[in-house]
């Protein structure tokens, strides 16, 4: 197939690039409306009790979650009667706006203590803006407007979980732009350094806009059938950009190796694509696997994710695999002008006089002791990972500047108030609820005497510390119909932590007169964590077993992808243990910059950095792997083929995780906690991987193995031998010059990749 697919390209490689150019500007120009399909949803998985709770609210009672609250202040005391009638004109205003509803306010409420702050110059007025999730946001824009500043003569500020999803999506697209502004000029410079020639570095950067827009063009497409999340772009932009120009350094680097051996253009590109093509293909698949198993995690942000990633993987392959040998054909040596940067050309010689050679020769030479010391730091590096903690995102994952953190912050400090996180426990169909009184102040009282519970909203009154603390007013008539009511469960914690999350278990525990249902923030948490925990299992099952069967069919050995594996995962605990470190115990902000500490990371990180670092650093061990099984298959000598597998590729190994890393390493730029957590999540595991576990752990463990390393029982061996991927393809016969074993005479200079 790659020979085939050589043929085509080469005899006319300016009609191909010619091609390749148009389909990619039109499919490009087609996607330009791919930003206004995606949804800022699909964080929620709709199977769940919380968010059946949620439509009960909805049609019972046209109640639901509160997510706008408005702080509203004033000197002269929220109890003045001017300030009063200005409030309740305030609050009149919202409850007439036909995309509000659920609104109340201190002064609406009979003057609610919870809703006072503790100055005396604050109050709190809250709702639900209709909609879905991209309705909501869209409004919320005009009411922040409207809502914020000087508003009926009292100083007002708009927030609540609305606004903060707006200010995410809005400081995530200039985190972008800041980010994308900054990495293309970062890797040109590093691919300079590296090519030495203007031209050969702006070879990889081709492919990658190619690839992108490729990709942009059929995720556009897949819009149409799915609802996909907005956070998409980000990461087939990153992924995108940088596997272009991993796969692109891989096959310009053995081209000139290929060159180097005596080779003229066209062998030496046809060689090339037999060799590493399939190392470009089996990676591509390898990620697409690790990406498409989000695809049982039955959220939509994480199967957009799977679907973006499996597609950015293998439309980089593809690109590379036309492009680059196209360009190659074409230029030829022009390939090398504009240089830049100047070395003194050395004479080829045979690579165990490399650096990588003689470092895996000495790994070799001495693999216990180097390896208890590198697992030692692994162990060091992971050990805070214990005590993970994930959370969903509220406020805090923004800048301290933004809007709606300030009104978080201030509604935590200045009122104690967790109306926003109450819980809701709804029950239909219960008969007449006047004729259940005793029931529900009965029930109420028991869930107010639960631990951390602060109060209880009922239709007979509010409760605390298991008795009545307030009796019913008119507004008590909001929890009940003719025959359901729902009681609202303020906690006294943090409804988002562990103990919030308890309060709902303890809820669905308790004993209840009649069938209920719980739902509110906290409650989609403990559903969200414990569909996670469900699916989980099964994703990293389809991660492992696709991932070991492709690396059997490379290898043919039964161990090394399991060894390959394991180093994979040992990185990961790694970097999560740091990430742990970093991002919920608060440490070195001044190197990742200033974040709010809430205790925990959110919960997307882990399964973020997870995929696509295993994903990433499987890419690695393709490249290393079937190498060294290539110079296994022609020495027989296990240790040979690994410091000779390693000196060949471990060069593009730096070079990649340099600049994958960088890619990645901008999100550290971002004002959002997350991101920046993917900023230093992903680029650490890839340099972990690509370093102490490529460089070290793998020919170290390989020497310990020995020649079973290679070892596979006759029936599998057998069938590795009709099914297997083979690295070396076809001999090329070697160009007028060269020895019969490949290597260039001496006589033979060229510039080092």
């Amino acid at each position: 197939m790659l020979d085939r697919l050589a043929s085509l390209i080469l005899p006319r490689p300016k009609k191909v690039l010619l091609a390749v150019l148009i389909i990619a500007l039109a499919v490009g120009g087609a996607s330009m409306g791919l930003t206004d399909r995606l949804t800022m949803g699909g964080y929620e998985n709709t199977d769940t009790e919380s968010h059946e709770t949620e439509e009960l609210l909805e049609k019972e009672f046209k109640q639901g979650t509160p997510n706008l609250s408005i702080v509203v202040s004033d000197p002269r005391g929220v109890d003045d009667p001017a300030v009063t009638a200005a409030g309740l004109k305030l609050t009149k205003g919202l409850q007439d706006h036909e995309h509000v509803a659920n609104v109340a306010s201190y002064w609406s409420m009979d003057r609610a203590p919870s809703l006072k702050g503790e100055s005396g110059k604050q109050a709190l007025v809250s709702g639900r803006i209709l909609g879905d999730f991209d309705e909501v946001n869209d409004r919320v824009q005009d009411l922040k407007k409207e809502y914020s500043g000087k508003v009926e003569g009292l100083d007002v500020e708009l927030g609540g979980i609305a606004l903060m999803n707006f200010e995410n999506v809005d400081q995530s697209a200039k985190d972008a732009a800041t980010a994308e502004t900054l990495v293309f000029p970062l890797v040109l410079i590093v691919l300079v350094v590296i090519f030495g020639s203007l031209v050969a570095a702006a070879l990889p950067l081709a492919v990658a806009l190619a690839t992108m827009f490729l990709v942009f063009g059929l995720l556009y497409l897949i819009t149409f059938g799915f609802d996909a999340n907005n956070l998409l772009t980000n990461v087939t932009t990153l992924l995108g950009l940088g596997l272009a120009i991993d796969y692109s350094l891989l096959f310009i680097t053995r081209y000139r190796e290929e060159l180097q051996r005596g080779q003229e253009t066209e062998p030496a590109i046809r060689a090339t694509m037999r060799q590493v093509g399939r190392t470009v293909i089996f990676s591509a698949v390898t990620l697409a696997i690790a990406c498409m198993a989000l695809m049982v995690m039955p959220f939509g942000m994480f199967q957009s994710i799977a679907i973006g990633g499996a597609a950015t993987a293998l439309m980089a392959a593809l690109a590379t695999l036309v492009i680059v040998p196209a360009l190659l054909a074409w230029a030829g040596p022009r390939i090398d002008k504009l240089r830049l940067v100047r070395r003194k050309p050395r004479p080829v010689t045979a690579s165990h006089e490399g650096g990588w050679h003689r470092l895996a020769l000495f790994v070799m030479r001495k693999p216990v002791p180097l390896v208890v010391a590198v697992l030692a730091l692994m162990a060091l590096l992971g050990s805070p990972v214990r005590d993970l903690n994930l959370r969903l995102p509220d406020e805090q994952i923004l800048p301290k500047s933004a809007q709606s953190a300030e009104v978080a912050q201030t509604v935590r400090e200045d009122f104690n108030n967790r109306e926003a996180q109450a819980m809701q426990v709804v029950a239909v169909d219960i008969g007449k609820t006047a004729d259940r009184t005793n029931d529900i102040a009965a029930y109420a009282t028991q869930l107010s005497a639960l631990p951390n519970v602060a109060r209880v909203d009922a239709l007979t009154g509010s409760y605390a510390g298991g008795k009545e603390v307030a009796p019913a007013t008119r507004f008590s008539q909001q929890y009940g119909t003719d025959s359901a009511t729902y009681l609202s469960v303020v906690p006294a914690v943090d409804g988002l932590s562990p103990k919030g999350e308890d309060i709902v278990r303890d809820i669905r525990d308790a004993e209840a007169p009649f069938p209920v249902k719980v739902g509110g923030h906290p409650a989609i948490s403990v559903d969200t964590f414990d569909v996670f925990a469900d699916n989980l299992p099964i994703a990293l099952g389809i991660m492992a077993i696709g991932t070991y069967i492709l690396l059997f069919l490379l290898t043919g050995s039964l161990l090394l992808p399991l060894m390959a594996m394991l180093l994979s995962v040992l990185s990961l605990s790694a970097t999560f243990g740091s990430l742990v470190f970093v991002f919920q115990d608060g440490h070195l902000q001044w190197l990742v910059g200033d974040f709010i500490n809430t205790g925990a990371i959110n919960w997307t990180v882990p399964v973020l950095v997870g995929t696509l670092g295993f994903g990433l650093s499987m890419d690695y061990a393709v490249f290393i792997l079937s190498r060294v099984k290539e110079e296994y298959d022609r020495t027989g000598d296990n240790e040979l083929a690994v410091a000779t597998g390693l000196e060949r590729v471990g060069k593009v190994v730096t070079y990649a995780a340099i600049i994958l890393s960088l890619v990645f390493i901008v999100m550290l730029t971002s004002g959002i906690s997350y991101m920046k957590a993917l900023g230093l999540g992903v680029p650490l595991a890839i340099l972990l991987d690509a370093t102490l576990i490529r460089g070290i752990l793998l020919p170290a463990s390989m020497r310990l193995l020995g020649t079973r390393s290679w070892w596979a029982p006759g029936p599998m061996r057998k069938l590795h031998d009709r099914f297997g991927i083979s690295e070396g393809g076809d001999p090329v016969p070697a160009a007028p010059g060269a020895s019969a074993g490949g290597d260039v005479t001496p006589e033979r200079t060229v510039d080092r990749v």
